[in-house]
């Protein structure tokens, strides 16, 4: 079944036989069933590109071609050189209108009609134009003087839908022209959209989320239903699934100005997202190496030692060695295993920043600070609320309170990988906020 569905869209695109709606609905048809009919078309086109002189007649199938892959500038430049006939006036109109170039779309759909296009067909996409032109009175009255088998049709039950809709019409009335759209074609993108839309804007998500999937799952897809289907799922915190849908417009347009902007918000939310846990995580660890070692039932040989070598908390044990430790008087194995099972407690481990070089002596904290200042000096450095990229530094340098951070200097902090001025600025602003500066500032 695939692979004659694939036969059937290189055959009719590079065949010498007719080429015509019924062709053109074909191939849309074919990649409807199998997506992968999709590269096919592209391959197909390819080859028709290499092929000799192009006539008249193949800049038709080029340019409908063109349409079907998205490539809509190539399609105008390529119809309006075509044989001057119905079908290339109609997708050079298609075109336009893909390009919101609604003026150029009308005069193009026009001359369809005048070539001998259907003129029901004609009809519809110039009312759907006037209707994106902010014209819904003309585009209803266009509506209005179509009659016969047209009136039954999905396509005519939509656009009559969405012209009540901007009219302000009567929701009920609107909702039930889509869901008659539906009835006649279960897969139609603009009346699913439209029943979306509606969902939306009653706060049902669940049911536009549903109505919004099933009209991007035709091809072509409807840019709309992506774009509300990309907020949706930013609203839902599915971040990689709305920056997809802004991607699969931006396949297509990629000059879309708000699938361009939405993409690039749903991937800074997703980075954020991302951040706020490895936020989370950063904030415990600085609380637990910022865990005093006094908390601990440790024997009075271990304290002693570590109290003499300026050891006070679990981060600094862990840029301790255990060559450190040993080198001490009266410190051997037995205070070591006991060190060990201390920290392994905690899933640390002795030398675990020990790249992280200790100042031997703390440099002196000014004397003249405030009481409520120095009272700041112990509290952890998470209370400064200081951006991710700020707080990996901080714990890189194995930084745990406000009393660590201000015996650094700005260069040294400059020192730590991905801490640039703009983190230092954002520090400095920080301590100032509470009367504080780094050393030697």
């Amino acid at each position: 079944m695939v692979e004659s569905l694939h036969t059937d869209v290189k055959e009719i695109v590079l065949s010498n036989g007719t080429f015509g709606p019924a062709e053109a609905e074909q191939i849309t048809q074919a990649i409807r069933d199998d997506y992968e009919c999709f590269a096919q078309l592209r391959d197909a086109l390819a080859e028709l590109e290499e092929q000799g002189p192009r006539t008249p007649a193949t800049a038709v199938r080029l340019g409908v071609c063109y349409y079907l892959l998205g490539r809509f500038e190539r399609a105008i430049e390529t119809l309006q050189d075509a044989d001057h006939g119905a079908m290339a006036y109609y997708y050079l109109g298609r075109s336009h209108f893909a390009l919101e170039q609604y003026d150029q779309a009308l005069e193009a759909y026009d001359k369809a009609r005048l070539a001998g296009y259907d003129p029901d067909q004609v009809a519809l996409m110039m009312a759907e134009a006037l209707r994106y032109q902010q014209k819904p009175n003309e585009a209803l009255q266009m509506l209005d003087n179509l009659s016969g088998p047209i009136e039954q049709t999905a396509e005519y039950l939509y656009q009559r839908g969405a012209t009540v809709a901007a009219l302000g019409g009567n929701r009920e009335e609107v909702v039930a022209l889509y869901e008659r759209a539906v009835t006649v074609d279960s897969g139609h993108p603009g009346a699913l959209f439209g029943l979306g839309l509606e969902a939306d804007r009653y706060g049902n998500d669940e049911e536009a989320l549903s109505y919004y999937q099933r009209a991007i799952a035709r091809f072509p897809a409807h840019v709309g239903a992506l774009i509300n289907l990309g907020l949706l799922y930013e609203d839902m915190e599915q971040y990689d699934k709305a920056a997809a849908c802004y991607q699969r417009v931006l396949n297509v347009f990629p000059d879309h100005r708000r699938a361009r902007l939405y993409l690039k918000d749903a991937e800074e939310s997703r980075d954020m997202y991302i951040d706020e846990e490895e936020r989370r995580r950063l904030d415990r660890m600085t609380q637990l190496l910022a865990t005093p070692v006094t908390d601990f039932e440790l024997s009075v040989r271990s304290r002693n030692c570590l109290q003499e070598m300026g050891i006070r908390t679990l981060g600094d044990l862990m840029q301790t060695t255990e060559q450190d430790l040993l080198a001490r008087k009266n410190f051997g194995e037995t205070s070591l295993e006991e060190i060990r099972d201390m920290l392994a407690s905690k899933g640390l481990r002795l030398g675990q920043q020990v790249f992280t070089k200790r100042e031997s002596e703390p440099a002196p904290i000014d004397l003249d600070l405030a009481p409520e200042q120095q009272a700041l000096l112990d509290r952890p450095i998470s209370i400064l609320n200081l951006s991710v990229r700020a707080r990996k530094c901080m714990q890189r340098l194995n930084l745990s309170t406000v009393g660590d951070l201000i015996r650094k200097t700005g260069d040294s902090l400059m020192e730590c990988k991905n801490f640039g001025v703009t983190s230092l600025n954002e520090v400095r602003k920080k301590l100032a906020e509470h009367g504080l500066k780094l050393r030697g500032e």
